[in-house]
C-alpha cells in the first residue's frame, strides 16, 4: 500500500505542479491575502483533483461519462469566472504588505472558488481515468476493483496535490514583503490579463 500511496503522491503533485489559471490564482492570492488564503485556495484546487481522481479510481462511468457529456457548459462558466476574476485582478489596488486586507469571503470563499473552478473542468478526468488504468486500477466491473488501492491511491494524490500548493504559497510569501506598491500594480495587471485570457480561451473553446 506504501507505494500505491506514493504514486499517489507523484500523480497528485505532478498534475497540480504545472502554472495554469489556478496556480496563477493562488500565487496572486498569496500577494494579496497571505499565505493562509493562498494555501486554502490550492486545497480547493486538491479536493477537486481528488474527487475526479475518486470517479476514476472508483469506476463510477456513468458520473463520469455525465460529467464528460456536460464539459462545454461546464466550460463556459468556469471561463466566465476567470473572465470575471481577471478583471477584478487587474482593476484591483495593492495591498499593503504590512497589513493584508481580508479576501473577500475570506478562507471559505477562496476554497469554495478554486474548488468550483477545478471541477468546471471535467476533462481533468480524462487523466485521471488514463493514468489509473495504466495502475491497474479503477478498469474492473463494480464490486470487483481494488477499492483499497483506489482509495489509497486518491489520498495520495489529494496530499500530493495539498504539498504542491503548501511549497507554492510558501515561495510566494517569503517574497511578498518585497514587492512595492508599484510592483504589486504591475503583478495585478498581469495577473488579471493571463486570467481574463484563461477565461477568453475556455469560452471559445471547441
Amino acid at each position: 500500500m506504501l507505494a500505491v500511496f506514493l504514486r499517489g503522491l507523484a500523480i497528485g503533485f505532478s498534475i497540480a505542479a504545472p502554472v495554469g489559471p489556478i496556480g496563477l490564482l493562488c500565487i496572486r492570492r498569496t500577494l494579496a491575502h497571505g499565505r493562509a488564503v493562498g494555501f486554502v485556495s490550492g486545497l480547493g484546487a486538491a479536493t477537486a483533483d481528488a474527487l475526479y481522481g475518486a470517479l476514476a479510481g472508483f469506476g463510477l462511468t456513468a458520473l463520469s461519462s455525465f460529467l464528460v457529456r456536460w464539459q462545454a457548459p461546464m466550460r463556459l462558466v468556469g471561463g466566465a469566472f476567470l473572465c470575471y476574476l481577471g478583471v477584478r485582478t487587474f482593476l484591483a489596488r495593492p495591498a499593503s504588505s504590512e497589513a493584508p486586507r481580508e479576501s473577500p469571503g475570506g478562507l471559505a470563499g477562496a476554497y469554495v472558488s478554486t474548488l468550483g473552478l477545478t471541477l468546471a473542468n471535467p476533462s481533468t478526468i480524462l487523466s485521471f481515468v488514463a493514468i489509473f488504468a495504466g495502475l491497474g486500477l479503477g478498469t474492473a466491473p463494480a464490486g470487483v476493483g481494488d477499492y483499497g488501492g483506489a482509495a489509497t491511491l486518491v489520498a495520495g494524490v489529494f496530499i500530493g496535490s495539498g504539498l504542491w500548493w503548501l511549497i507554492l504559497s510558501g515561495i510566494t510569501s517569503a517574497f511578498r514583503g518585497r514587492l512595492t506598491p508599484a510592483a504589486m500594480r504591475s503583478v495585478n495587471r498581469l495577473s488579471g490579463t493571463i486570467l481574463a485570457g484563461f477565461g477568453l480561451a475556455a469560452l471559445f473553446a471547441r
